[in-house]
Formats: structure tokens, sequence, C-alpha cells
């Protein structure tokens, strides 16, 4: 069986509520009967009631840009997978190069915020990937061996079936410059073996791994005709409705 792509729009710190209904009022019917791809919306915090009110008759999922790994508590600022499921969503990214490069988010904090938002029945969207300098040392293999390793510690197979993984090239993202789709497929390549490792064979040919870093209409098809690669996780390029109904429709 074929793994059904996943498109997954990253918002990032954009759009206000209204703004966030007004995207889907235009987004909406360019989707409209798509049915051979996965697509899910991660806007910010605030704008989560209006995203999953405006895609309540679709079938489009929504999901939060993060979560912290306690269930309740005095951790001000921070949202828990209970209070992400509450509102509707089913989706949450973890882990996310930004968060890891500017608010402090490491490896062990990555791995008690898979295994909080997979206890709670979430669909977990883990991103792992290099920066400019690592890739440049020849450091990508490790840093990828790592992440993996240390995100899918004492994770359970069984508890695993859920968790999809993103792949983002640091330097990628946000920069115009994109992994060539060999060098997509290699990443993919190891992530998969490093999660056959972790939870078993059968779980690792299921595992959907997107790829993640300047997405965009005209280098999609590209990147989404590799074998390896399950989807994307698409920033800039999905604050724009024609532009992210581009590149789903591929």
């Amino acid at each position: 069986m074929p793994r059904k792509k996943l498109m997954a729009a990253n918002w990032k710190m954009y759009k206000t509520p209204d703004q966030a209904r007004d995207f889907f009022r235009e987004f909406l019917p360019l989707v409209a009967g798509h049915s051979r791809d996965e697509i899910a919306v991660c806007p910010p915090f605030v704008d989560l009631p209006a995203a999953i009110g405006s895609a309540k008759d679709s079938k489009i999922s929504i999901g939060a840009q993060d979560m912290y790994w306690e269930k309740e508590g005095a951790f001000t600022g921070e949202i828990s997978a209970g209070m992400l499921l509450a509102v509707g969503c089913t989706h949450v990214i973890i882990g996310h190069s930004e968060r890891r490069q500017y608010f402090g988010e490491t490896d062990d904090t990555v791995n008690l915020k898979l295994k909080a938002a997979l206890e709670a029945g979430l669909i977990p969207i883990v991103c792992v990937g290099e920066v400019l300098e690592e890739r440049e040392a020849g450091l990508t293999e490790d840093v990828l061996r790592r992440q993996c390793l240390r995100a899918f510690h004492a994770i359970s197979g069984k508890k695993a079936a859920k968790l999809v993984v993103a792949y983002e090239p640091v330097w990628a993202i946000g920069t115009g410059k994109t992994a060539t789709p060999q060098l997509a497929t290699e990443a993919h390549s190891l992530i998969r073996s490093e999660a056959a490792k972790a939870f078993g064979e059968t779980l690792a040919d299921n595992l959907r791994i997107l790829y993640g870093g300047s997405v965009k209409p005209d280098n999609v098809k590209s990147l989404m005709s590799e074998k390896e690669i399950d989807g994307a996780l698409i920033g800039g390029a999905s604050l724009d409705p024609k532009s992210f109904a581009a590149i789903v429709k591929y």
C-alpha cells in the first residue's frame, strides 16, 4: 500500500483569527473534492478556534505548532495536549527548528512532548534536520541519527503508530534554497532506517516522512515524485490560499 501523503501548513507567527477565516473562505473551494492527499493546517494558538470552525465541514485537519508535555500545572504560557484536543486539534508540530534555535528546545524535550502527544491521541509531526554548518562539515547523518534516537527513546512501536516525521534541512527554511530530491531522499531513507531500529520494519515502512524547506508550487512536483517523500511541511508558501492550493494539487 502506498503511503498517503500529508500536506501540512505551518503558519508560524502569522494571521489573526479574522485573517484565518478569510484564508479558509478562499482556500476550501480550491481544494474541494481533493482526496489524494491529507491536508492539515497549523495556525498560531489564538487562531485555532477560528480555523477549526472554518474547516468544520471539510476534510482538512487542524493542528498546533507546539505543546507542553505536562497535562496541567503552573506553566505560564504553555498549552497541553488535552487543551488542543478539547478545541478540536488532531495534529501538533513538535521540535520545529525554530523552536530549537530560538526557544531552547532540545532532543530530550522533543521526546517528552512526543510521548505526551502520542499518549493523548494527537498526531505528532516531529521535526528533525541539520543546520548549514553541520551539512558542510559532513555531519548530516550523525545529526539525524542523534535526533531520531533521542526523539524515539522509550516509545513503543504500538504507541508510535500515529507518528509523522518531517525532515527539514534548516539551511533551506525560508532561504529559497531547497534540498535536491536526491538529498532529501537520502535523508528520508536514513530516518526510515532509524525508525525501523526503534519501532520495527512494519511501522517504518508505513511511517510518513515529510519534507520541509522552501517548498513552493514550482518545486513541489519534483520533490513529491520521490518514493521516500510522503508529503510536505510548508511554511511561507502556505500563507496564501492560492499558493497552498497549488502545492496540494501539484
